[in-house]
């Protein structure tokens, strides 16, 4: 499992890269949107983003509180 302030940098920087292309397309934002997309893949274990997103999204809502990231999850 990666480390949560890693998993949270990679998101945070995906989100922000899916906001700047929307607003300026480059080939160098797409090039940056690739490189995190492949890294938060090989982080949390997938091949795409949506399930990368959702497994960071469980392992950082863990790292806060196993506990209750157990209840959510099965919830």
């Amino acid at each position: 499992m990666a480390h949560p302030a890693m998993l949270r940098n990679l998101v945070e920087r995906y989100e922000e890269l899916q906001v700047a292309r929307t607003g300026q397309d480059t080939l160098e934002t797409r090039r940056r949107l690739e490189d995190v997309t492949y890294t938060l893949c090989v982080s949390t274990g997938t091949r795409t983003i949506e399930d990368a997103l959702r497994v960071a999204e469980e392992q950082l809502a863990e790292a806060l509180d196993p506990a209750e990231a157990d209840v959510r999850l099965t919830a």
